[in-house]
């Protein structure tokens, strides 16, 4: 019978792409992680990966392995991890990613009534501007709009991912006015580079009725973070458009308006992703629980909605 440390250190190699990867996921050092998978391979009597100097590669055979252990392993390891909850309760270190901006303004206010809980959690919160593969950089969960959903991910919706146009009162007061979506060519836009390509995504603008338009601005600067992107526009330096989440806290005080009211971006839903699993950790299911009871409570899906 093969050890529970190997397998692991094969499993985790698999996903990360590397044996360094898995290390640091498993706390152990590389050259362990390489020689558990080498006695592997060695009472297998099968080569599992081909390795070179710059790759870590899947044979046949381990691809073979792989899908018929890592369903069981991830079961035996959630299951460990329930059992060794401190007194039934959920416990362990929980790591979550989430945006910057939308973390620290939605995610971390509700962290005191949380461990208030849930005290014997120990939260490892990542605050990125990215989209994270969940298994091969061992999160537990993720915050996100409009990701498409990879193999063994699922998505629990949170609310809608809409986009919309702010600008500053002085902005327009002193522009030529923005009646249609084509009247957007004439302003200056202060755009935001996807965090994957670093390229400006053409969004599409729709409205009730159903019509589209391009979002036709100049592209007179662009940033990274959205909350950047609303404090230029605040200082009347163009119009920029962000996702509700990041709009509203400025809408709320008035320092930007809506730039065509009946236009929005649809990107999909805002979601809470984590691992498709028969048995989730305690630790994850009970923070996914709570953050949709508190987006309920706080009615933040018909806050984040365009309409």
């Amino acid at each position: 019978m093969e050890s529970m440390t190997s397998i692991e250190c094969f499993v985790s190699a698999a996903e990360a792409g590397s044996f360094s990867a898995a290390a640091r996921r498993l706390g152990l050092t590389s050259a362990a992680v390489g020689k558990n998978v080498a006695r592997l391979e060695t009472n297998l009597g099968v080569r599992l990966f081909h390795r070179s100097t710059r790759s870590l590669r899947l044979t046949e055979a381990g691809e073979r392995f792989l899908q018929e252990v890592s369903g069981g392993l991830s079961s035996i390891r959630n299951a460990v991890a329930n059992l060794a909850s401190a007194d039934g309760q959920p416990a362990g270190s929980l790591k979550v990613s989430m945006g910057t901006g939308f973390g620290r303004s939605y995610i971390v206010p509700l962290l005191g009534p949380f461990l208030e809980r849930y005290p014997a959690i120990s939260p490892d919160w990542h605050f990125e501007n990215r989209p994270v593969d969940l298994i091969s950089e061992g999160f537990d969960a993720a915050i996100g709009g409009g990701i498409e959903l990879p193999p063994g991910i699922v998505a629990r919706e949170l609310a809608p991912a809409h986009r919309v146009l702010l600008a500053a009162p002085g902005y327009l007061r002193n522009r030529p006015p923005i009646n249609t979506p084509d009247d957007l060519a004439a302003h200056d836009g202060i755009l935001i580079r996807s965090p994957q390509t670093g390229r400006i995504r053409p969004w599409t603008l729709r409205n009730r009725e159903g019509a589209q338009a391009p979002v036709s601005l100049q592209v007179k600067m662009t940033m990274s973070d959205p909350n950047a992107a609303c404090e230029i526009a605040q200082m009347g330096l163009g119009v920029t458009l962000v996702s509700m989440p990041h709009a509203v806290t400025y809408l709320d005080s008035g320092a930007l308006v809506r730039v065509l009211p009946d236009w929005y971006v649809d990107s999909g839903v805002l979601a809470l992703y984590f691992a498709a699993a028969r048995l989730l950790p305690a630790k994850t299911r009970v923070f996914i629980d709570f953050v949709v009871e508190q987006f309920r409570a706080q009615q933040l899906a018909k806050k984040f909605s365009a309409f």
